[in-house]
């Protein structure tokens, strides 16, 4: 019987030096992009399903392959430290971490500064107190980590940005055109798909209208 070298799941296999309490909490940190991916945009699907989440996504997952595209292209090492780590099977440049990140920041940001979709008006704070610095600290954490060099980071960050920019414009200068076909569509009757970025408050609509139907026996749910 042949024995093969082992391959580990790299999805959240971060290490850390023992006892390093800094690097113990950039290591939770570099798995935002985990939490961001399974826990915000599959919950958003199953109770928001809203185009302009959707798209965002999407672009994530582009994003994504193209940074696999690129190292596979360049095949440019991880800095000696990973070997420490065992985790030096995979191309270092770009930062897949960063990318992701300065993707979903940059994105976020243009979304909330162009307000579609926004439930709430002051949401551009959250940009600039949360989701920017988890971009950077993120980004820190590759390197302090020793999964990256300085370079890799930045390229990745910067890859990111643009990226995200541009997907951003496609999606509403181009394919934002193609929304309401996707409403009327099979697919957008049988899943619910919605776009709800012309509302400058979604909270506050959703909230009249959820205590409006109360009043209306059509909607009520029959036990």
């Amino acid at each position: 019987m042949s024995h093969h070298p082992l391959k580990a799941v790299t999805l959240t296999h971060v290490r850390y030096r023992k006892g390093d309490q800094l690097g113990h909490f950039l290591a939770w940190v570099s798995l935002v992009p985990v939490f961001i991916s399974l826990g915000g945009f599959i919950s958003h699907f199953i109770f928001r399903r809203e185009l302009q989440g959707m798209f965002f996504a999407i672009g994530l997952i582009i994003s994504q392959f193209i940074n696999e595209i690129i190292k596979k292209s360049v095949q440019q090492a991880r800095p000696e430290t990973c070997a420490l780590l065992e985790m030096c099977d995979s191309h270092g440049w770009p930062s897949s971490h960063s990318q992701y990140m300065f993707f979903f920041a940059v994105y976020f940001t243009l979304l909330t500064y162009k307000k579609l979709g926004l439930i709430f008006r002051n949401q551009l704070l959250v940009a600039v107190v949360l989701v920017w610095p988890l971009a950077v600290l993120t980004m820190y954490s590759r390197v302090y980590l020793g999964y990256h060099t300085v370079a890799q980071v930045f390229a990745g960050a910067a890859l990111g940005a643009v990226l995200g920019w541009g997907w951003f414009w496609i999606v509403n200068n181009v394919l934002s055109g193609l929304f309401p076909a996707i409403e009327e569509s099979a697919f957008g009757r049988f899943f619910y798909v919605k776009d709800t970025s012309h509302i400058p408050n979604v909270l506050r609509f959703e909230y009249e209208n959820a205590r409006s139907a109360k009043k209306h026996p059509s909607y009520k749910r029959a036990d």
